[in-house]
């Protein structure tokens, strides 16, 4: 998301530079190493100043531009930065949980309230991130929503060729074919998988496949979560982006649980590629898919309304061509880099 934001932002007119590979990240909860980050970035923002204005005043930036700061990687620079050169800070994808007050990331989750009041300009990605950041924002700053978007011109371009993939993998080109795109991880990714596995054991049929995309450290837990549809199943491990387009046009239906889910590009890509989706109704994924219009969101942890959405689409032909259809139309006409520069550009 990060390169798909430089990209529309150079879309809406943006010169875009990189002003620093410093990470801020700390998962673990540790105090100290939040204080020495703090240190290090303020640091920073400090060499920074001096480097800008050092400068030319017409060779100064003038505007900076924050992706996806939270409790645990607050952005130490871009305020700061901000301020002293007196242009505008704008943040996107920022959330804000009031429940880690006081605790083990309360140092980030203070910074990353500071940094919220102070953008100028706050995308959020989600609803649910804008009801969350709402309060911090001030009424003459600009919140605004920019939903997930996607570069889609490889995956409109692919093709569908079942027989080629069929080949390579030793598929069934007569049985429906779902798919699942997600790295093997432990957390949610793996809960998800475990999820699928649970409602698809529920079909209690053999006209259906299902194509997994993806590998990591949990692909022992994976597979044993999908052990109970092993005869049904293909493990294509890891593609490269340019291998999606054509696993994306060969398949007939998305699935993906989606436990924790902050929006999932996975499921823009499938719906560019004209598959309508199976989701769990989570956190940002109706800002994704459509619930009846693109796809079948069931309630988070129904494995049971999850197969009966999935049979839904085996069963229903002209269902299933018209939600392909409407969610191939929803990502070329609103989810494009071309929508979010108009966006981002309303700000520059």
């Amino acid at each position: 998301m990060a390169r798909l934001l430089i990209q529309a932002l150079e879309a809406a007119g943006a010169e875009v530079a990189v002003a620093s590979d410093f990470r801020s990240y700390d998962g673990q909860g540790d105090p100290t190493r939040q204080l020495s980050l703090r240190a290090t970035g303020t640091a920073l923002a400090d060499r920074l100043i001096a480097q800008y204005q050092a400068q030319r005043p017409q060779d100064r930036p003038t505007a900076w531009f924050t992706y996806h700061l939270y409790h645990k990687a607050p952005d130490w620079l871009g305020a700061k930065v901000s301020a002293a050169l007196a242009i505008p800070y704008l943040v996107a994808e920022a959330s804000f949980a009031p429940k880690q007050a006081g605790g083990p990331w309360d140092l980030g989750h203070q910074a990353a309230a500071r940094a919220i009041s102070a953008a100028n300009w706050l995308y959020c990605l989600t609803r649910l991130d804008m009801a969350c950041v709402t309060p911090l924002v001030p009424d003459d700053h600009e919140l605004v929503f920019l939903p997930p978007f996607l570069d889609a011109a490889a995956i409109l371009a692919g093709r569908r060729d079942r027989a080629m993939l069929a080949a390579r993998h030793g598929l069934d080109p007569e049985r429906r074919w779902l798919l699942c795109v997600a790295m093997m991880r432990p957390g949610d990714k793996l809960q998800s998988y475990q999820r699928l596995g649970a409602a698809l054991d529920r079909l209690g049929r053999s006209d259906w496949q299902l194509l997994v995309v993806g590998d990591g450290a949990a692909r022992d837990g994976v597979e044993a979560a999908l052990a109970p549809i092993a005869d049904k199943l293909a493990l294509l491990g890891a593609a490269a982006p340019s291998a999606l387009p054509e696993i994306y046009h060969a398949c007939d239906i998305y699935v993906w649980p989606g436990v924790g889910e902050a929006y999932g590009m996975a499921y823009i890509e499938a719906q560019a590629a004209g598959l309508p989706v199976v989701a769990g109704h989570e956190r940002g994924v109706p800002d994704v898919v459509r619930n009846g219009e693109t796809g079948l969101l069931t309630a988070p942890g129904d494995d049971g309304a999850f197969s009966a959405a999935v049979a839904r689409l085996l069963d229903d032909d002209q269902l299933r061509s018209r939600l392909a259809s409407a969610a191939r139309d929803f990502i070329t006409r609103e989810r494009t880099v071309a929508s979010a520069a108009a966006v981002l550009g309303a700000a520059l």
